[in-house]
C-alpha cells in the first residue's frame, strides 16, 4: 500500500492502458479520480478498482470541452484538498493519412485530445501537485515522435507537441520536489492501437495490465527521474 492516502487522477481510464493503470494504483493504496466519456466504461474500471480493493470517483468528461478541463483542478482540491498523482492516458489516434489530405476535423481533434487538453490539465492540476509532498505526474506517449512513420503524421506530430510540451514543464520544475515524465507502453492490445493496425493478431501482445505496474512505477514517493521519456513495456527495443 505505497500509494495508502494519496489522490490520483487518471484520464481516458474507461479502458486499456487507462483503465488498468487505475486498479494497479488503487492496488497500491490511491484513491483514483477516473476520467473518460462513457459513463459505462467508468463504472465497469469502478468495479475492477473495488475487486482489487481499492475506491474509485467517477468523473464523466469529454476532453474536447475546454471548460471541464479548467475547474478539474479546483474540482480536486474542494473535494479532497489534493491532488497526488496525475497519470494523463487519453489519446487519439486520428486518421491514417498521408499528410497532404489530412482533414482539418480530423486534425483539430487529435490536437484537441493529445496536446490542449494536456495543457489545460497542467494549468489546472499544476499548483495542487507542486503542493503535494511527492507529485508525480505521467503523460502516456509513443517511440514515434522518434521515428515519424509515413502516414502517421497526425498521431506522431500531435504525440511530438506534447512530447515537447512535458519536457518543458519539466525543465521548468526541477528544482522542485514534483516528478515529470513520459510512459511509453511500446505496442499494447488496445482499441487505439487497433485502429491503426487492423489486421494484428493481439493476442500476441502485451496486455494493458502488464504496462500499468510500471506506470504506477514512475507515480511512487521513491521516484527520482524527470523529464525521461521512460519505457513501461516488457517487450525488448
Amino acid at each position: 500500500m505505497s500509494l495508502q492516502g494519496k489522490v490520483a487522477l487518471v484520464t481516458g481510464a474507461s479502458r486499456g492502458i487507462g483503465a488498468a493503470t487505475a486498479v494497479e494504483l488503487a492496488r497500491r493504496g490511491a484513491h483514483v479520480v477516473i476520467t473518460a466519456r462513457t459513463q459505462g466504461g467508468l463504472e465497469e474500471t469502478d468495479d475492477a478498482v473495488r475487486a482489487a480493493g481499492g475506491t474509485a470517483t467517477l468523473l464523466p468528461m469529454d476532453l474536447m470541452q475546454d471548460g471541464a478541463l479548467d475547474l478539474i483542478g479546483p474540482s480536486l482540491f474542494e473535494r479532497f484538498g489534493r491532488l497526488d498523482i496525475l497519470v494523463a492516458n487519453a489519446g487519439s489516434l486520428g486518421v491514417l493519412s498521408p499528410v497532404q489530405d489530412i482533414q482539418p476535423d480530423d486534425w483539430a481533434e487529435a490536437l484537441t485530445v493529445n496536446v490542449t487538453a494536456n495543457w489545460r490539465l497542467i494549468r489546472s492540476c499544476a499548483r495542487l501537485l507542486l503542493a503535494a509532498e511527492a507529485g508525480r505526474a505521467v503523460f502516456v506517449t509513443s517511440r514515434i515522435v522518434l521515428r515519424p512513420t509515413a502516414y502517421w503524421g497526425t498521431y506522431g506530430a500531435t504525440k511530438a507537441a506534447l512530447h515537447h510540451l512535458v519536457q518543458c514543464w519539466a525543465e521548468e520544475t526541477r528544482t522542485s520536489s514534483l516528478r515529470v515524465n513520459l510512459a511509453d507502453p511500446g505496442p499494447v492490445a488496445t482499441v487505439l492501437r487497433r485502429g491503426g493496425f487492423p489486421g494484428e493478431d493481439q493476442s500476441t501482445l502485451p496486455q494493458p495490465a502488464d504496462v500499468a505496474p510500471g506506470i504506477a512505477d514512475m507515480c511512487e514517493p521513491g521516484e527520482t527521474r524527470h523529464g525521461e521519456m521512460v519505457r513501461v513495456s516488457p517487450l525488448p527495443l
